[in-house]
């Protein structure tokens, strides 16, 4: 997910669109949250300008959960999201705005492909933005960016499930592993 924002950041026509930048080091600013991430050596998934005004910088962290893990099954799918950006919120938001300067936007996926709500502004943006600069039509930019997003977490549930290419090959066993299949409609959301 990390290489297809930074990827689809920069045909958009963001600049200075970089994986995982260091933070400016903390030196006496406080914040006012433990779940805050203090490390000087902490970094972000990406960082672009020109994302929503002009050269103003935009930090990206992003996270993608299995909405039908153990920790998930008494939440719906809409807190699931709300949670996650929460989480992201509560350990980045301070710092950034306060040292950094610059805007930071949560983008949570689920392993099903859904997007939380910071995610599907950050998109559609985005796809606006490749929309004017390549005159087609948001529809097709939007069609673009979410084909190449699907395939982005089909790649990343498919290695979570077999393993990365050049480890040691297990057999599947059927039999200890579940998998459902989940069919969202988009009404489950609202």
């Amino acid at each position: 997910a990390v290489v297809s924002t930074q990827s689809t950041g920069k045909e958009a026509g963001c600049i200075d669109v970089v994986v995982e930048p260091y933070l400016i080091p903390r030196t006496e600013e406080k914040v006012a949250l433990k779940s805050a991430i203090t490390a000087n050596d902490a970094r972000p998934d990406v960082s672009a300008r020109g994302l929503w005004t002009g050269g103003d910088k935009t930090l990206l962290d992003i996270r993608v959960f299995n909405s039908l893990a153990k920790s998930n099954m008494n939440l719906t799918l809409k807190q699931a999201l709300i949670e996650n950006e929460g989480h992201k919120n509560r350990a980045y938001n301070e710092r950034v705005l306060q040292i950094e300067k610059c805007a930071f936007s949560p983008i949570v996926f689920s392993t099903t492909g859904i997007l939380g709500e910071q995610a599907q502004k950050f998109y559609a943006r985005v796809a606006a933005k490749l929309a004017a600069r390549t005159r087609q039509t948001y529809q097709h930019s939007i069609r673009y960016i979410r084909q190449r997003l699907s395939f982005c977490l089909l790649k990343a549930v498919v290695a979570s499930v077999r393993g990365f290419r050049g480890t040691k090959a297990t057999r599947y066993d059927a039999d200890r592993n579940d998998f459902n299949l989940l069919y969202v409609q988009h009404d489950m959301l609202m």
